[in-house]
C-alpha cells in the first residue's frame, strides 16, 4: 500500500506545471543575456511568462471540418454546371480568350501567307490555317 501512495504522490508531483525563474540582463558590451540563475553583481529583470495557450483537439478537428465544408461548398458554387452565373460567366471568359487566340493565330497565318513563301512553306501554312479554321468554327462558331 505504501508505494501505491508514493507512486501517486509522485503522479501529481510529475502533472504539476514546472516552471522556473529567468533573467534578462544586459552585459557591459550590449549583448542581452537569459538565464535561470541571476548574474552576481548586476543589474537584472526577472521575466514573467505568460502561461502557454492550449487549444482543444476536438476544437480543431470541428474547425477543419468546417473548413473542408465551406471549400467544399465553395467548390460546388463555381463548378460550370452549378447553375450559377459567376460560375457561367467565367467559363464564357475563358472561352472567349480561347476563341480570341485562335483568331490571331489565324490572322498571323494569313499575315504570313501575304507576306509570299515557296510552295512547301505556303502549302504547310495553308494546312495549319486550315486545321485552325476547323477548330475555330466547330469551338466558337457553332457552340
Amino acid at each position: 500500500m505504501p508505494w501505491k501512495l508514493a507512486a501517486s504522490l509522485l503522479m501529481v508531483a510529475l502533472a504539476l506545471p514546472a516552471t522556473a525563474e529567468i533573467y534578462r540582463w544586459t552585459d557591459a558590451r550590449g549583448a542581452i543575456h537569459f538565464s535561470d540563475t541571476p548574474p552576481p553583481r548586476q543589474e537584472h529583470d526577472q521575466v514573467t511568462l505568460p502561461p502557454p495557450v492550449t487549444v482543444p483537439m476536438s476544437e480543431n478537428i470541428r474547425q477543419a471540418d468546417k473548413v473542408r465544408q465551406s471549400r467544399a461548398q465553395v467548390s460546388r458554387l463555381l463548378a460550370p454546371d452549378s447553375g450559377d452565373r459567376y460560375a457561367q460567366s467565367r467559363e464564357h471568359q475563358e472561352k472567349l480568350k480561347l476563341c480570341q487566340g485562335y483568331r490571331k493565330q489565324l490572322d498571323r497565318i494569313q499575315g504570313q501567307l501575304r507576306a509570299g513563301y515557296s510552295n512547301d512553306r505556303g502549302n504547310s501554312l495553308r494546312q495549319k490555317r486550315r486545321k485552325l479554321s476547323q477548330r475555330y468554327s466547330r469551338e466558337c462558331v457553332l457552340d
